[in-house]
């Protein structure tokens, strides 16, 4: 039958080698675009994400628990209960402050949220006018996904708190000015204020009644219109001056009481330092510091972002005073460096382990070309990813790794049939045609199967599809991309690589030497012992039934990031003060653990998100902290949490404590309490 073989009319293989200038006009403009596409590729740690949660906080200072409850948290609440796609509410009330989260369903579609996010506003809106005299409020927080690129740590030994942060504000402008840069932050930053302090009894010696020192301040200080002069040329402003800029301002100025004036700073001590006691603070590897995280716009390469980053943070401190220093807390340029190398060497196993079974079980020539088709489908795919807009990040670092072993099935088959058919005798065009008119819609058909089994991945509407769906569209674009290959480039370039047989006038059978005959032997066995072939299939599947139950279920398996994340809850009326003794009691024993490099507290609220998966708890809460402590390695790791553990349970009685390794896909937060 092969001997009087006709190619089909639409055969693309035939074209791609009738017209082969242009079939290599193709190959090298895909390649080269494929090769400038992954130069170009966004690169960051994680895929994006759209958090569909939203932190509504509102403050009435000397209200009690109950009051905020009944008067302001329910009232908001009732309003937003017939929100669209609203999944729950989940709402806390403590004297002077309510905190209410709105959390969406796990189906709704990113473009729908920040629509939600606007009717939310509205409806809280519509309501303010009605709460009681005195709320501050309601503020919005929906600004979870930000994740910051880099975090550093300012500290200065001998400096003022003022002084750590004014250096930090200049570090902040210096990353600012960087190209790529979203924004910059600073972290654990504590509101300064101007306090006076004085001794009644000398006040009551000198005939002064407290009172009428604060109202001589507050006439100095108040801030009034003086008046416009208005003139045929220009309209000239009226100042009046006199205003306190500065601590030494007050201490000078003359304060006239009774007939008599004194100097300020005689009869009252000013300072200016951080309000006690704090609401937040920051502290790293035992040190008060301020920080500063930065956050790198979409679309950029993080690791290049990341050499920028470095480069601007070496060039302030060659201008900075000794004894200020700043220290590195999060490089997530560094994780993806250090991931993108993993994949690279993945990648290199992969395709070698590849080619050493195709040279094996093809021979040299055809390995060779099922070789060449690698690089030329990863090339498209990233020219794929690239106007699809998927960056390379875990999940699609994971994808092109499942895809590599898939994507060159089609090529070795179609070469495979190709060689066969010039073995036979069959000219190089008559084989790809060949080759294709017996194989193409087969392995289209194949290759829709394979891509049809990571569609609940991409196309479902969930939480983990959004998180992961990447791995359906990268494998799906490989996928096809391997298959327009194998019918276009794969033949041409087997009639540049293969042989020609010569026609000797007798036909040879390629199917009968080597290792077909033994495989026939073994089909032609099952066929004989049908039933005992079928028995011992159905055997092998129960067992593999029975095995899979022993198999651990976790979609997400913990991150092989070093860090661990430590928080401390103490009873809900516990002080800043007695969080922060708490805190240094972790620190001191973090400190004298030979596994821990390095660590960084924040005192009075969550650790800002400098990993996307991680699960932020609480805002602003003086009886909660939590502790990033970066362990040397995965094995140092496993040592410090078993080893925290036992201490939280036998030297920490009145604190809750949790150690965790960082987590993969979206936060799902911890039983008990809210995720974030």
């Amino acid at each position: 039958m092969s001997a009087d073989y006709r190619p089909s009319r639409f055969n693309l293989s035939e074209k791609a080698l009738r017209y082969r200038a242009l079939t290599l006009f193709f190959l090298v403009v895909f390649a080269a675009a494929g090769a400038l596409a992954y130069a170009t590729l966004g690169v960051k740690e994680e895929p994006d994400f759209k958090f569909k949660l939203m932190v509504i906080r509102v403050f009435w200072p000397g209200a009690a628990a109950n009051e905020i409850e009944q008067q302001v948290t329910d009232r908001i609440e009732r309003k937003l209960q017939d929100t669209s796609h609203l999944d729950y509410l989940q709402s806390y009330s403590r004297p002077g402050e309510s905190v209410i989260f709105v959390a969406l369903r796990g189906d709704t579609r990113s473009h729908d949220v920040d629509d939600t996010w606007y009717q939310v506003r509205k409806k809280v809106g519509d309501i303010a006018t009605n709460l009681p005299a005195g709320v501050i409020g309601p503020f919005f927080n929906d600004e979870f996904g930000d994740t910051y690129t880099n975090i550093y740590a300012v500290s200065g030994d001998g400096f003022s708190y003022a002084d750590m942060k004014y250096y930090a504000d200049l570090l902040r402008t210096e990353l600012l000015r960087v190209a790529g840069t979203e924004k910059a932050d600073l972290l654990g930053v504590q509101d300064e204020k101007i306090y006076l302090e004085f001794s009644n009894k000398k006040l009551a010696t000198l005939g002064i009644d407290p009172s009428q020192l604060f109202s001589v301040l507050q006439a100095q200080n108040r801030v009034a219109a003086a008046g416009r002069v208005v003139t045929n040329d220009a309209n000239i402003e009226v100042r009046v001056s006199g205003g306190f800029d500065s601590v030494a301002a007050i201490e000078n100025t003359a304060v006239r009481i009774g007939g008599r004036s004194f100097r300020l700073g005689d009869i009252v001590t000013v300072t200016r330092r951080p309000v006690d006691p704090p609401v937040t603070k920051m502290r790293h590897d035992g040190k008060d510091v301020v920080g500063v995280g930065v956050t790198m716009r979409t679309g950029y390469n993080v690791t290049e972002f990341g050499r920028r980053i470095d480069a601007a943070v070496e060039r302030l401190r060659k201008r900075l005073p000794v004894g200020i220093d700043i220290a590195t807390v999060a490089d997530q340029p560094q994780v993806v460096r250090r991931s993108s190398g993993e994949f690279l060497r993945s990648l290199a196993e992969a395709i070698g382990i590849v080619l050493l079974v195709s040279f094996l079980s093809l021979g040299l020539r055809t390995g060779a070309v099922v070789a060449l088709t690698i690089p030329i489908v990863l090339a498209m795919t990233f020219l794929g990813m690239k106007l699809a807009g998927i960056e390379l990040h875990r999940i699609s670092y994971g994808a092109l790794i499942i895809a590599l072993g898939l994507l060159v099935d089609d090529a070795m088959i179609a070469v495979e049939m190709m060689a066969r058919k010039l073995e036979e005798g069959f000219e190089k065009l008559r084989a790809a045609s060949f080759a294709y008119d017996s194989t193409a819609f087969p392995m289209l058909t194949g290759t829709l199967i394979t891509v049809a089994g990571f569609a609940p991945i991409g196309l479902s509407k969930s939480t983990a599809s959004e998180y992961t769906n990447a791995i359906f569209w990268v494998t799906a674009i490989a996928l096809v991309i391997s298959w327009v290959v194998a019918i276009t480039f794969t033949p041409y370039l087997g009639a540049l690589l293969l042989k020609q047989q010569r026609a000797t006038g007798t036909h040879r059978d390629p199917y009968a030497h080597g290792f077909y005959p033994r495989f026939r032997a073994v089909v032609e066995w099952c066929i004989v012992h049908r039933w005992l072939a079928i028995s011992l299939s159905v055997a092998a599947f129960v067992v593999a039934l029975a095995g899979f139950g022993l198999v651990q279920k976790q979609f997400f398996p913990s991150s092989n990031r070093p860090e661990m994340i430590v928080s401390l809850r103490l009873p809900e009326d516990a002080s800043f003060a007695a969080t922060e003794t708490a805190a240094h009691r972790v620190e001191h024993l973090l400190q004298g653990n030979k596994d821990i490099a390095r660590y960084t507290t924040y005192i009075g609220q969550s650790t800002p998100r400098f990993y996307l998966p991680i699960n932020q708890d609480e805002f602003s809460t003086p009886n909660y902290a939590e502790i990033v402590a970066v362990a040397k390695d995965s094995e140092a790791r496993r040592r410090a949490t078993d080893w925290l553990r036992r201490r939280f349970a036998d030297d920490f009685p009145g604190v809750r404590g949790r150690v965790e390794p960082l987590p993969n896909g979206p936060p799902v937060g911890v039983p008990g309490m809210t995720m974030c």
